[in-house]
């Protein structure tokens, strides 16, 4: 019995890591088009939210609001030095000078986030609350990191 048990465990440890190999295996091409896709779908969210609230649909708006939460945090692992150029990045250079900053700003954006879905029920300005907590990051990012379009 003990040697089943050690043969599960190595198997499950060996498993692992294969799935932690293949994640690290993306090409340039997947690292850019994925954060690419993940930025898309952080502002088509930021969309849908800003109609729910606009509708009262605070419950509905949430799960976004989450989703949007989650992807900035991901989104730290979407710049790595190989992915500077190419595959229309229209990342600007700066990301990789001011690192640093950039995952702060990441890292921000997520907090306001999560923030935003504490704190929406009891706004007495919804709008308002919207600029500040998840719009006024995206301008933040583009305006700095971002090529113009």
């Amino acid at each position: 019995m003990i040697q089943k048990i050690k043969i599960i465990k190595t198997f499950i440890i060996i498993l692992s890591l294969s799935f932690s190999f293949s994640a690290n295996a993306q090409t340039v091409e997947e690292i850019i088009k994925g954060r690419k896709a993940m930025f898309s779908e952080n502002y088509q969210n930021g969309k849908k939210i800003s109609i729910l609230l606009k509708s009262n649909k605070i419950e509905e708006a949430k799960p976004l609001m989450k989703k949007i939460s989650d992807n900035y945090i991901k989104l730290l692992d979407y710049f790595p030095e190989n992915t500077k150029e190419g595959f229309k990045t229209e990342s600007l250079p700066i990301i990789w000078e001011e690192k640093e900053n950039f995952n702060n700003l990441m890292t921000k954006a997520s907090s306001d986030m999560a923030e935003l879905t504490k704190i929406i029920e009891g706004s007495d300005d919804i709008r308002g609350t919207l600029g500040k907590l998840m719009w006024s990051n995206c301008k933040a990012c583009h305006s700095k990191y971002r090529q113009e379009h």
